[in-house]
């Protein structure tokens, strides 16, 4: 049964208690062992005075020195230390006294370290145990009360009063048990005979004796005493040493001695022979060391290492061969061999880290550790050279990994950073790990046209929705970063929205035609393509497109002069003295067109007499061949093509009306000269010149007195003049093609008009060469001759006509 005194002190132990003290910033914390996953230890949070909610911002953790296992843990949201796996005191401290446990919490951002100290209670939950289950005494009969024989004592894995309090021994005549104490502070038990043997009345008897911790609740072991009764045996076996010490190299190969132990017996024969046995020996220590019974020589029997056992300590007893036996101590230290290459633990890493982060930002923490002692202990940290990345030393054996340079994802998206870790030891080991550090994208570069400028050529009059060009810009961030998106920018082509002519594929940047161009409107025109990312913001640029309109021969010939048909009655005069090559008249044509698809060739198709006159192939002037002849009709009849260079080309013609003639007498006849062509319409038209005639008779009287008082003042005023085309004729924009003007500046003309020169004109042609005719023969006529010429011409637009 358990003393009060026990049961007040277990009770003082509470389920969890804690101890808390600053010191450095270190905290201490007492904890039952073997307690269950998630038991509270006590709240970091409020021992530091920090925030619950910090603790998740910075990525508390807590580690265990020289232990990848995790035996404690932190609550981010509480703030409370919580038992996160199975803590054995023995299996962490063995038989040592105090048994305190270091851990490091580490706290980020800024990095922060704090010493946690987990002070382990002992608990009763190892039962006393002895080394054999059965302990044989051969014991002479003539042993005197009092004899004394050595018994192994319990051993016991727990500590304090949780270990062998007392032991029972089961009720006999012959003997009790005492307990004893070694000079090196181990303790034994002895079998006391109490009342002398009798063989001859009891050769054999088996005492149980019980070993009692003082836990709580209380448990014990048992060993059997099998007494044999012999005859008497006087003498035990003596040690040269109560205590030897030996020192051995940890991974000595099995079967390596370590020690031999010798003891003497002063008996002779059977009695003084000696035998030797480990006494009191821990589980761990027999797979380690093994112990030859008859030489003494402990060896090795295991794999020794000096990170899970630095010093064993063993006893080993020598007995006689009838049961008397003495004991002694034998201290293993073990040397530290530099075994153990460091290990390297990534504690935090931010992966994967922007690329516009600046030099010297953190982006992890390392940890290195070495199983090691002493200098075998002490590490060299580096990573290589050709990364912008360099290790920071911080606290203890922490490292900070640190940017060095600006990164750049498009260049470099990810690096490999081989972490090496290299001890001080002889020789020295190393380990090396790699962390694979990704670059994540920013949306930092704008598209790139591959082009500085685009150009397009398309010919008039295309299709709706034709192809233009395309257009490509490349940008090197990634993903949505990179996705380009192509649109117009706003405009105005000819004082239209740029949109109305063009548009663009804003997946493919291909430009499309939205309507058919045309080449006499414009030539060309500018827009402007912006290319823009998904990024957020977006970044965009812009690229110019030219697109050029090519000419298609779509327009014929317009012909100026002789008017079109319709809208004038127009009749060149020529005398008849008029020499070979003698200017007669000029067409004039013009084409919307360029190029050679508005250069222009002039022929005459159709003529009254065909050897009579000939027409400029470019210019358009109408010459006589030779000299004009009395038998030459008077009424010349023209029909003029004019034709382009184009593919295919397109012309126009017109009729030309001459009148050969020295004096207005003859004019009456020129109301024949459409009769051929306009018969069916000669009754018409001799009404309206019967209308005219009566209406206007005084007008052409005023106008002919007009032109002889002209003449008088102003004799060659009929020929100096140039031929007086209206400005209506000469439409803007119309190119000449031919180099020197559509009308030669070497021939001039002089025009007479009637009273009704809104219909008809009458031509008088006169040039400053030689091959002119001279300036004093004008026609001449009397009024009442103008009014028999002009009977018809209101009726008559076909004369003088041109038609396409």
């Amino acid at each position: 049964m358990m003393s009060k005194r026990s049961v007040v002190q277990i009770c003082g132990f509470v389920f969890f208690f804690v101890v808390v003290h600053y010191a450095h910033g270190d905290l201490s914390y007492s904890v039952l062992e073997e307690q269950k996953r998630g038991s509270v230890i006590g709240n970091i949070a409020k021992d530091l005075g920090l925030e619950v909610g910090r603790l998740s911002a910075r990525k508390a953790r807590v580690d265990m020195e020289g232990s990848d296992k995790q035996y404690c843990g932190v609550n981010l949201q509480s703030g409370d230390l919580f038992v996160s796996e199975r803590i054995d005191r023995e299996e962490h401290c063995g038989e040592k006294p105090s048994c305190v446990l270091k851990f490091d919490l580490l706290l980020e951002n800024p990095l922060e370290l704090h010493r946690l100290s987990l002070q382990v209670q002992d608990v009763n939950d190892n039962a006393p145990f002895f080394p054999r289950d059965t302990v044989k005494l051969e014991i002479r009969e003539s042993a005197v009360k009092g004899a004394k024989y050595r018994i192994s004592a319990a051993q016991d894995a727990d500590i304090g009063k949780n270990s062998v309090q007392s032991y029972i021994l089961q009720e006999n005549p012959h003997f009790v048990f005492n307990i004893q104490t070694t000079s090196a502070g181990s303790k034994y038990g002895e079998l006391v005979l109490d009342k002398e043997l009798d063989r001859e009345e009891q050769q054999e008897m088996k005492l149980l004796l019980t070993a009692v911790d003082g836990g709580s609740p209380q448990r014990s072991g048992t060993v059997v005493i099998h007494v044999i009764v012999l005859d008497a045996n006087d003498n035990a076996p003596v040690f040269t040493e109560s205590i030897y010490t030996a020192t051995i190299a940890e991974n000595s190969p099995i079967d390596t001695p370590v020690i031999t132990v010798s003891a003497s017996d002063a008996d002779e024969g059977v009695n003084g022979e000696v035998t030797y046995e480990f006494g009191r020996i821990s589980d761990k220590s027999r797979k380690l060391f093994s112990l030859e019974e008859k030489t003494g020589v402990i060896s090795v029997a295991g794999s020794i290492d000096y990170e899970e056992g630095s010093k064993y300590e063993v006893s080993v007893e020598a007995k006689d061969g009838y049961g008397l036996s003495s004991e002694a101590k034998v201290i293993i230290d073990i040397t530290d061999v530099n075994d153990n290459a460091p290990l390297i633990y990534i504690k935090s890493l931010t992966n994967p880290i922007p690329e516009n982060v600046s030099p010297g930002t953190e982006v992890g923490i390392i940890n290195v550790q070495d199983r090691d002692s002493d200098s075998n202990r002490q590490v060299r940290c580096s990573i290589q050279q050709n990364v912008p990345f360099k290790l920071v030393p911080s606290i203890k054996n922490y490292y900070s990994l640190v940017s060095t340079g600006q990164l750049d994802r498009e260049l470099v998206s990810d690096y490999n950073i081989t972490i090496s870790a290299t001890d001080e030891g002889s020789p020295p080991l190393s380990s090396s790990k790699t962390v694979q550090l990704s670059v994540a994208d920013i949306n930092d570069n704008p598209p790139v046209f591959e082009e500085q400028s685009y150009s397009a050529y398309v010919s008039e009059n295309n299709k709706a929705g034709s192809t233009l060009c395309s257009v490509s810009a490349r940008d090197p961030d990634w993903r949505q970063n990179g996705t380009v998106i192509y649109s117009l920018l706003g405009g105005e082509v000819n004082g239209a929205p740029v949109s109305s002519y063009v548009s663009v594929n804003g997946d493919t940047g291909v430009i499309h035609a939205v309507r058919s161009f045309d080449y006499e409107q414009f030539r060309s025109f500018k827009v402007q393509v912006m290319a823009r990312d998904n990024g957020s913001p977006p970044l965009s640029s812009n690229v110019t497109v030219s697109v050029f309109i090519s000419d298609v021969n779509d327009n014929s010939p317009q012909i100026l002069y002789p008017g079109p048909e319709g809208k004038s009655f127009m009749t060149e005069l020529v005398p008849k003295a008029a020499h070979g090559g003698s200017l007669v008249s000029k067409v004039i044509a013009v084409d919307a067109d360029s190029g050679q698809n508005a250069w222009l060739s002039y022929q005459i198709v159709k003529s009254t007499d065909p050897g009579l006159f000939t027409i400029g192939v470019h210019s358009g002037e109408i010459r006589t061949q030779r000299d004009i002849s009395e038998t030459d009709s008077m009424k010349q009849n023209l029909v003029v093509s004019v034709k382009d260079n184009g593919q295919p080309s397109l012309s126009a013609t017109c009729s030309m009306y001459l009148l050969i003639s020295d004096n207005l007498a003859e004019v009456p006849e020129l109301k024949d000269i459409s009769y051929d062509e306009k018969n069916s319409k000669l009754t018409s038209y001799l009404i309206i010149a019967l209308v005219c005639v009566s209406t206007f008779f005084l007008t052409f009287i005023i106008i002919i007195l007009g032109v002889r008082f002209c003449r008088r003042r102003k004799p060659r005023l009929l020929f100096d003049g140039a031929v007086a085309i209206p400005s209506a004729y000469l439409p803007p924009n119309y190119a000449d093609v031919d180099g020197t003007g559509t009308l030669r500046s070497a021939y001039n003309y002089d025009a007479y008009l009637t009273t009704g020169s809104r219909t008809s004109d009458f031509k008088f042609v006169s040039s400053y060469n030689d091959n002119t005719l001279p300036a004093d023969q004008t026609l001449r006529k009397s009024p009442s001759d103008f009014a028999e010429v002009f009977g018809d011409c209101d009726d008559s637009p076909e004369v003088g006509t041109c038609a396409d």
